[in-house]
C-alpha cells in the first residue's frame, strides 16, 4: 500500500526561484496543473465512499488524496512566485464553481470497483509522464524540484491502483471470464483517456488562468493540451505507453503496445511542436 511522502512544502528550495527562466506558457500550464491537483479532497471523498467496505484501500485513498492536494499547494505557491496577481484560493474557487465530481456517489461511475482503478491508473499514467516531462524541460530551479517530488507520488499512486486493481480483479475473476474482465480494462483505460479532453482540463485553465471570456471547452482544452504536450520527448511517452498498455491488459512489450506507443508520440509531437523551442528546449 501507499507509504507517506518523503517531501513536504518545506523540502522545496524555494529561495532559489528564478524568473528569468519563466515564460508566460509556462505559468498557464502550471496554474492549470495546480487547481486539478489540489482538488484531490473531492476525489478521496468519492474513492472512500465507492470503497466503503475496504478499510485497507480507504486508509490509502486518503493519504494519496492528502498528497495531490499538496501537489497543487506547492504548484499554486510556485504560480504565485511567477506571477505576483495570481491568487491560488481564488482560482481554486472559481474551478470548483465550474467543476466537481460526484462527491456522493456511492457506487463507480465506471460499472465496478476495478474499472474505477483500472480508470485511476490511466490518470496516474497521465500525470507521472507530464511532471517527469515538466522536470527534464524546465531550467527553473524550484518547478523542477516540485515537478521531481511529483513525478514520484505519481508513479507511486499508479502502482497503488494497479496493485489494488489485481486484487478486485482476483475476485471478481471467480465469477466472470478472463476475456471479459481483459475487455473492461481495454474499454475502460479508452475512455478515460479520451476524456482527458473534458470539461475538468478545460474549465482548470479557465479557472486557473482567469480568463474574463465566457468558458469555452474547446478553446481551453486545446489551449492546455498544446502547451502541455511541448514538454515531451520520445522517451516520456514510451514509459507512458508502457503503462497504459498494463493497464489496459494489453502485453507492454508487445506490438499493439509498441503501436500505441508510436501512434501517441505521432500526436504528441505533432500538436506539441509550435511550444517545444519555448517550453521544452532539448
Amino acid at each position: 500500500m501507499i507509504s507517506p511522502s518523503h517531501w513536504t512544502l518545506d523540502s522545496i528550495p524555494w529561495d532559489r526561484f528564478d524568473g528569468s527562466k519563466v515564460s508566460p506558457d509556462l505559468i498557464a500550464v502550471i496554474k492549470t496543473a495546480a487547481v486539478v491537483e489540489r482538488n484531490g479532497s473531492d476525489y478521496g471523498q468519492y474513492l472512500a465512499n465507492v470503497f466503503h467496505d475496504d478499510p485497507e484501500f480507504r486508509a490509502a485513498a486518503a493519504q494519496w488524496a492528502q498528497e495531490e492536494e499538496q501537489h497543487g499547494i506547492a504548484l499554486g505557491r510556485w504560480a504565485e512566485l511567477a506571477d505576483p496577481t495570481f491568487k491560488m484560493d481564488d482560482a481554486f474557487a472559481r474551478f470548483v464553481a465550474m467543476y466537481r465530481i460526484p462527491v456522493d456517489a456511492t457506487q463507480s461511475v465506471r460499472g465496478s470497483r476495478a474499472a474505477e482503478l483500472c480508470a485511476r491508473c490511466v490518470v496516474e499514467t497521465g500525470t507521472s509522464s507530464l511532471y517527469s516531462a515538466i522536470r527534464d524541460a524546465v531550467d527553473e530551479p524550484v518547478l523542477k524540484a516540485i515537478c521531481k517530488n511529483i513525478a514520484a507520488d505519481e508513479f507511486r499512486h499508479y502502482r497503488l491502483f494497479f496493485e489494488t486493481m489485481e486484487r478486485m480483479l482476483a475476485r471478481e475473476g471467480a465469477s466472470t471470464s478472463g476475456t471479459r474482465l481483459r475487455w473492461m480494462r481495454l474499454k475502460t483505460a479508452l475512455t478515460r483517456f479520451k476524456e482527458a479532453e473534458d470539461d475538468e482540463l478545460a474549465s482548470a485553465y479557465h479557472a486557473g488562468n482567469g480568463l474574463t471570456t465566457a468558458y469555452d471547452r474547446a478553446f481551453a482544452t486545446e489551449a492546455y493540451t498544446a502547451r502541455t504536450l511541448g514538454f515531451y520527448h520520445e522517451r516520456h511517452v514510451r514509459r507512458a505507453a508502457h503503462m497504459f498498455a498494463q493497464a489496459a491488459s494489453l502485453k507492454p512489450e508487445g506490438w499493439l503496445a509498441r503501436f500505441v506507443g508510436r501512434l501517441m508520440w505521432w500526436i504528441i509531437e505533432r500538436r506539441g511542436r509550435a511550444f517545444r523551442p519555448v517550453l521544452a528546449p532539448t
